[in-house]
């Protein structure tokens, strides 16, 4: 069952950040408290890319939600769909960057 979560505004996931709680996402059916997700550092957001989710979990999680989610060894999908949770809890999608534009104007090589 997917848990369904307020609509969150941005002012409010600000607070949240500011006040360092955590916001609640689903993982295998149950409850984590989850960092929310607009406080997550690079390095945090690298080790997801690169798939140290282990790592990555650890410094999301709250300490006994990470103990849970060892105990859970969720799949790829599953861990997939909560990353997405987490970010719909936190009113801050999570996706990739798509990094700086390429400029419009073309530079002549001397």
């Amino acid at each position: 069952m997917t848990q369904t979560h307020p609509e969150v505004t941005p002012a409010e996931a600000q607070e949240i950040e500011a006040s360092g709680h955590y916001v609640a996402a689903e993982l295998c059916g149950k409850a984590l408290e989850v960092v929310p997700s607009g406080a997550w550092k690079q390095s945090t957001m690298r080790m997801l890319r690169s798939g140290d989710i282990d790592a990555f979990m650890e410094r999301v999680l709250s300490p006994d939600s990470y103990d849970l989610y060892l105990d859970l060894d969720p799949s790829n999908d599953e861990v997939g769909a909560f990353v997405a949770d987490a970010g719909e809890a936190s009113g801050e999608p999570v996706g990739k960057s798509s990094g700086p534009t390429a400029s419009s104007r073309r530079t002549r090589k001397r």
